[in-house]
């Protein structure tokens, strides 16, 4: 392999390499990487409350002190892939309560828009075998204001701002360090790391630097006894400065440090004296170190100098602008640790470093379209290391957590759980793709069907995996259900993992020039049980007509769709109903690629045709009975049932209304050719029922090259809706999609029952309510994912249609565009959020004038969980790369593909473009 940044002979780079012998030979690049979590605290694993209360029964304040049970957190974190050992950051600025050995952020109950990190930490670098990364964590100088942060939050109202870290006037006058972490990987199992810090503020500072090593505690018992056998340990290493870490696994391991640190030993065990009042098991407990540097307890460290968690304490004071590097070495091979005659630090560190930077701009000048200027190519790589960083070593055995609630459905005498009741037989313990590794550290299963579409541009094999996972025995439900997240693995959310499966498999095939049908039909059984638990459980009346609860969407709807209704009845979703036409075609899709090589799918691909066709003609049915499609309105609603058997649409323009259109599919013919006796049933169907083509694409007709569509909209729906959305009075923001129209910024819809009205009002911004916990809103903002789904829709019908399909864009402006122009224009206006404009401004940063000014802050890009409606600045998770990662896709696709390209190859054509500009570039 190449020591520094070259191309290989085939024109891979050396991460490219690293990719392929990961994925060949089965050599460990990827055994250690950014696997911590940046908030065990507060999650539902860790949650031993009588009712639930997760947020309180774990808060910030007692993380410090107690030992997790699932998991770990740190700042800049790396660890093993089983979590067993962990390194992370620790700073002290002489005036924290508290050492900042993790992020710090308000609970759901002490956000007026629920749970929020206050912190500013960046995700600036990653490759995807992590063999380079880079972090930055900006630390204030003055005391962290912990309890204004809580207080002035806790008082302000849902109708007003979060009051942000910045404006607490901790970073006036610059004074605060910027703290780089940078890893760069020997080999798979030796990292060096440089810690530099620089003192922005005007005068000298002083800053306390604790890198710190430490096992995750898997040996204490529940009955409070140890398995000594189990316990690993950390010593001061016998030669050189530094901490050796005894595995009875895998031998020794060695943390090296540059310089003279004082080294510190205490346990990873709780502090029972200070969260209980009970006595502590041993003298050195988790907050030892802590107690040690800010309170100057020298006798909470272990003077022998053993234990499980160690940190090497430097103290740097910095000047005015001047900046200081600590440099250490981890090797994790078990091999003898390094000699005394060893230059661990020597110019073999620097010249590694300096290889493996160069090695990562050479992977991402592969795999950056070329067309692209820098600060085009400085988002679309700070997107996929944001969604590199946010990879979590995730544990879960719910049938052990059961158990210590004393709910094991098993035994004779239990009592239910807190949650997660019917999911014991659930045991996940792997690397996920996490949407905010703070504000959701757990995965929810259709986060991560987008976060994929993603992930395929650095590792698709990692994304591939990543579809697997959900569907694996120790996942997915007896039943079929896919496990929603932790705070409720029965929820609903959208069925697009099929969507994401046959993306990534397209992608794969292109890139090994055969096709992995065996995965693929693998991954097929699988979500034929998941397709049949929809239909058995959110087909209430077995009309076709699909329900499913929030579905993703918190609080879109007039009611609370996970709960009763306050009028009784039920509702028939518009998006429920579109979900499982998209789950129809895409499990067409699948078996129609099956049947190419194995005819005995060819039923399966004529059983998914007639499904589609009986759910498409139940959504856009005509006649006396009210259904969801509105003729007058031209728009789709979801339809409330009542009781007394009279039906109403509720006249909310949303995106509800909008994701019928994202239900369609283009077929090139090919089974239809080969398999006349599909064709034959096929035709025979729709002769035999006349009626389902009522109101729907007719799929008999053919486009451009001979494709076949399936659609929910016909032509003329098609254009009544697309004017809607393409109108800037209504969905079409200067920044993408909107998930409500700005027509009920002046016309709030209102639904009263029993004298109470319920309205939906639109909000660009912030939620006014606590649905869901009051951290999302999809009342007004733009959602990256659901706009990626509106973008390859419109693809989809353009494949069809092609250029003699024309439509206003905007709605009103008289400007002419077929539909391959429209998904590039709303793409553009989507990566113009986290671009530069004509002022030099961001619009993900809003009005915070650091945040756009000042060189230190500007090029370090968010990307949020969702972005104001109207002017583009990013709400909710600050870290949600996740999902609004996917920018990153639609990028590198309207830089590689033209339209008369994808006109004439369609989706395979993109697939060979996308693989062939990361192999040649």
């Amino acid at each position: 392999m190449p020591d520094r940044g070259e191309r290989l002979e085939s024109g891979r780079t050396a991460e490219h390499a690293r990719l392929e012998q990961a994925r060949e030979q089965g050599i460990p690049w990827k055994k250690w990487g950014p696997y911590l979590s940046e908030r065990q605290w507060g999650t539902v694993r860790e949650d031993y409350s009588e009712h639930g209360d997760a947020w309180n029964y774990v808060p910030h304040d007692h993380a410090r002190s107690r030992a997790y049970r699932w998991g770990e957190d740190g700042l800049a974190g790396i660890s093993d892939d089983r979590q067993r050992l962990c390194f992370a950051l620790a700073l002290w600025n002489g005036r924290d309560a508290i050492l900042k050995e993790r992020l710090f952020g308000l609970t759901n109950s002490e956000g007026n828009h629920g749970e929020d990190v206050k912190e500013y930490y960046y995700y600036l670098d990653s490759t995807p075998t992590h063999s380079y990364m880079k972090y930055l964590y900006k630390y204030p100088q003055a005391a962290f204001p912990y309890s204004d942060l809580v207080e002035t939050n806790r008082r302000r109202s849902r109708q007003e701002f979060e009051y942000e870290l910045i404006e607490t006037g901790v970073f006036d006058q610059n004074r605060y360090f910027d703290v780089f972490v940078e890893y760069a990987k020997a080999s798979p199992e030796r990292i060096l790391m440089a810690i530099t810090v620089f003192n922005r503020g005007p005068e000298t500072a002083d800053l306390h630097v604790l890198p710190t090593l430490w096992w995750r505690n898997q040996w204490s018992r529940d009955d409070g006894s140890e398995d000594a056998e189990r316990k690993p340990s950390l010593r001061e290493a016998a030669r050189g400065r530094g901490i050796a870490a005894l595995d009875p696994e895998e031998g020794e391991k060695a943390l090296h440090c540059e310089g003279d640190p004082e080294l510190l030993f205490t346990e990873n065990e709780t502090n029972r004296q200070r969260l209980f009042g009970a006595p502590n098991r041993t003298p050195y407990v988790k907050d030892g170190i802590d107690a040690c540097i800010v309170h100057g307890q020298a006798e909470a460290v272990n003077p022998e100098r053993t234990g499980t968690k160690a940190a090497a304490h430097y103290r740097l004071t910095l000047g005015p602008g001047e900046s200081r590097t600590i440099r250490l070495r981890l090797d994790l091979d078990g091999a003898a640790p390094a000699t005394e005659n060893e230059d661990v630090f020597g110019a073999a560190f620097t010249d590694l470093f300096d290889a493996r930077r160069q090695e990562a701009d050479a992977f991402y000048a592969a795999i950056t379209p070329p067309s692209f200027n820098a600060d085009e190519m400085l988002v679309y790589r700070q997107a996929l290391a944001g969604m590199l960083w946010s990879k979590q070593y995730y544990e879960y055995d719910v049938g052990t957590w059961l158990t210590q609630h004393g709910a094991n459905p098993f035994a004779a005498a239990h009592r239910a759980g807190p949650r997660n009741n019917q999911w014991h037989h659930m045991h996940n313990a792997d690397i996920v793709s996490m949407p905010d590794k703070w504000e959701y550290p757990w995965y929810a299963a259709w986060d991560l069907a987008f976060h994929v579409t993603a992930l395929t541009l650095v590792d698709p094999d990692f994304g591939k995996q990543q579809l697997e996972l959900m569907l694996r025995e120790r996942y997915l439900h007896p039943n079929g259900q896919i496990p929603a997240y932790e705070w409720n693995f029965g929820d609903v959310n959208p069925p697009v993992h099929a969507w994401s499966t046959i993306f990534t498999y397209r992608l794969l095939k292109s890139r090994d020039r055969e096709a992995d049908h065996h995965w693929l039909e693998q991954t097929f059984h699988k979500l034929l049980l998941n397709f049949t638990w929809w239909v058995n459980r959110k087909d209430r009346e077995g009309k076709n007509i699909f329900e499913g609860g929030f579905l993703g969407l918190d609080n879109i709807g007039v009611f609370d769709r996970s709960a009763p209704l306050p009028t009784g009845g039920h509702l028939e979703q518009a998006d429920g109903t579109a979900w499982m036409a998209l789950y129809c075609l895409n499990m067409l899709e699948i078996a129609a690629e099956l049947t190419k090589t194995d005819p005995l799918y060819a039923d399966m691909a004529v059983k998914f045709t007639e499904h589609f066709l009986w759910i498409a003609s139940a959504m856009t049915r005509i006649g006396d009975d009210t259904g969801m499609w509105d003729e007058e309105d031209g728009f789709f609603y979801d339809v409330l049932r009542l009781p007394d058997g009279r039906a109403e649409r509720l006249k909310v323009r949303s995106l509800v209304g909008l994701l019928p259109l994202c239900a369609t599919c283009v077929f090139d013919g090919e089974v239809l050719a080969k398999h006349p006796e599909v064709a034959a049933r096929f035709h025979a169907f729709l002769a035999q029922r006349p009626e389902l083509l009522g109101a729907m694409h007719d799929p008999r007709r053919t486009g451009v090259e001979g494709r076949r569509l399936g659609a929910i909209l016909n032509e003329t729906r098609l254009r009544r809706v697309l004017a809607r959305m393409l109108d800037e009075g209504e969905f079409l923001s200067p920044y993408g999609i909107r998930s409500l129209s700005r027509h009920h910024a002046d016309h709030a819809y209102v639904f009263n029952v029993g004298g109470q009205d319920f309205r939906v009002p639109y909000l660009p911004a912030e939620s006014d309510s606590g649905m869901f916990g009051g951290n999302s809103n999809w009342r007004g903002p733009i959602w990256m994912p659901v706009n990626a789904l509106i973008v390859r829709g419109l693809l989809e019908y353009y494949a069809y249609f092609g250029n003699d399909f024309l439509i206003e864009c905007p709605t009103g402006s008289g400007r002419m565009m077929n539909l391959y122009e429209v998904a590039k224009e709303i793409s553009r206006r989507l990566e113009s959020i986290f671009l530069r404009n004509e002022n030099g401004n961001r619009p993900v940063f809003g009005g915070v004038e650091t945040f756009q000014k000042d060189p230190h802050w500007n090029d370090c890009v968010l990307f949020y969980e969702y972005f104001h409606g109207d002017i583009g600045a990013g709400i909710g998770a600050s870290h949600q790369t996740g999902w609004t990662g996917v920018v990153a896709r639609l990028m590198q696709f309207f830089a590689t593909t033209t339209a008369e390209g994808y006109l004439g190859g369609g989706k395979g054509a993109y697939a060979a473009t996308s693989v062939k500009q990361d192999q040649n570039a």
